[in-house]
């Protein structure tokens, strides 16, 4: 079995044993289930990236009937900041979110003009979205990491500064031990960075992927967790819509108010990639919003 499918099969593992923890409220007598809340529900735009260079207008506009009130964009497809507002402000769209990497090596200056331009957009959130290899594949030095995260304090500062929330959001790399130790990438990032100022979004299939129960993560991160990526894993450790895979996604929101949760996104990182067609996007947008309205937990 390849590292791949034996990370896939601990994560599934892990979500079954998990599972049965804790019963819903309603299973346990109560008949108040809690549910998320409809204006906390968005959806990342990369799920549609494909979908939305072919007919951006036409796309946001679907979302907006899907049910959504929000997105999280990321890049503004070919677009200025300005013109994407204009489209999201059509369809009756609000970019809440966004991701924006900051720069390696930093430079506040450049930092800024990202700032700018999600003030534009009317981003609330501004998200670093990736980080975790380097020139030889995934990182295991300590020190890469501890280096990164200084400069995740210096963008969450200005930042904060320009009135939006910075956040960090996690893939797999990260839950890799380093420098033959047990302390995980995700340890020193979330150690060494400042609460007040890098929040985490946590992405909860890239967390199992990598092993992480993202329950134990709030544990350890109370109150710092306020925007999670709704993605499901599939049997085979691929990408499903949400509701169709292994992710017990009621097990993690029954900790919402311990995470300081205000945020839930749908994605999927293949919905409209071959074989599935670039329409087929808007499927999986659907499929999550309904999961998500529907959900009792």
């Amino acid at each position: 079995m390849s590292r791949r499918n034996l990370l896939g099969a601990a994560a599934a593992g892990a979500a079954a044993v998990g599972a049965p923890a804790l019963a819903s409220p309603a299973a346990a007598g109560g008949s108040n289930p809690h549910r998320v809340p409809r204006d906390q529900i968005s959806v990342q735009l990369y799920t549609l990236r494909t979908q939305l260079a072919v007919d951006l207008e036409g796309s946001l506009a679907e979302l907006a009937e899907i049910g959504y009130t929000r997105v999280e964009h990321a890049g503004f497809v070919g677009r200025t900041a300005a013109q994407f507002r204009a489209a999201l402000d059509n369809a009756g769209l609000r970019a809440t979110s966004g991701h924006a990497s900051i720069p390696q090596p930093w430079n506040a200056e450049t930092w800024k003009r990202a700032l700018e331009d999600a003030a534009i957009v009317g981003n609330r959130f501004i998200v670093h979205p990736y980080f975790g290899t380097g020139p030889n594949g995934p990182i295991r030095e300590g020190a890469v990491y501890r280096a990164f995260a200084a400069d995740l304090n210096k963008a969450g500062e200005l930042a904060r500064r320009a009135g939006l929330s910075f956040g960090y959001h996690n893939h797999h790399n990260e839950f890799l031990r380093q420098d033959g130790g047990d302390r995980t990438g995700f340890d020193i990032l979330t150690g060494e960075t400042d609460p007040r100022l890098v929040h985490l979004e946590v992405d909860l299939y890239w967390a199992w992927r990598g092993a992480a129960d993202p329950v134990d993560l709030i544990e350890r991160n109370r109150r710092r967790i306020r925007q999670v990526h709704v993605k499901d894993m599939a049997v085979s450790s691929s990408f499903a819509d949400p509701g169709d895979g292994l992710i017990d996604f009621k097990r993690i929101f029954r900790r919402a108010p311990e995470a300081g949760l205000i945020e839930y996104i749908v994605e999927r990182d293949d919905a409209g990639s071959p074989p599935r067609t670039p329409e087929q996007a808007l499927d999986t947008a659907r499929v999550g919003y309904q999961y998500l309205t529907g959900l009792r937990y």
